[in-house]
């Protein structure tokens, strides 16, 4: 995981579109897994940490960044209604995981961090299964980056500033130029 720009973070959509998603098959199917923890409850505080990680996978540059969507809301919606037990199970111990590590690591909650230090953390946490060579990476950070990524792209703010919008039904213009720059379209 590095820093996304809005073109990196528009490509990784594309893949997360195409490509494999952790919980895609209830997503797919539009039904709730068989099995799901009962009592899955995240308290405010939670949904402050993952405005947080929203934050730092999709920080505010010229337009805003995760939190201002309340990515925290859209992962625990996803994570209830959509993750199987064992997938809530990896990311609830996923985000105990990432705060005892970074306070053992920085000496400071992840929520008293500085932007630069959670995001070097995340990275360095992805990193480190990569070189390890394990085949197995670090589900949660995968977790955490599909759901912002999905989250925010699909969100108003996502679809309207961060990408060209054009309300639907519009006109339909079969070759549109494109100028460098220019951002993909909603």
């Amino acid at each position: 995981m590095t820093v996304m720009n809005r073109r990196d973070a528009l490509k990784s959509v594309a893949l997360l579109m195409g490509g494999t998603m952790i919980g895609a098959n209830a997503i797919l199917t539009g039904c709730a897994p068989d099995s799901q923890l009962k009592d899955l409850n995240f308290s405010p505080e939670d949904l402050a940490f993952l405005d947080e990680i929203g934050e730092t996978i999709v920080p505010t540059t010229d337009t805003p960044g995760a939190k201002a969507t309340k990515i925290g809301e859209f992962i625990q919606m996803m994570v209830k209604e959509c993750y199987d037990a064992k997938q809530q199970t990896t990311f609830i111990n996923g985000l105990n995981t990432i705060r005892t590590e970074f306070k053992a690591e920085k000496g400071v909650d992840f929520m008293e961090g500085s932007p630069e230090d959670r995001l070097t953390f995340l990275n360095a946490m992805y990193q480190k299964y990569v070189d390890s060579g394990e085949k197995k990476q670090p589900e949660i950070i995968h977790m955490l980056r599909d759901l912002t990524v999905l989250g925010y792209f699909s969100s108003e703010i996502g679809a309207t500033q961060a990408l060209r919008f054009v309300e639907s039904p519009g006109r339909f213009d079969p070759c549109v130029d494109y100028k460098k720059g220019d951002r993909a379209w909603a």
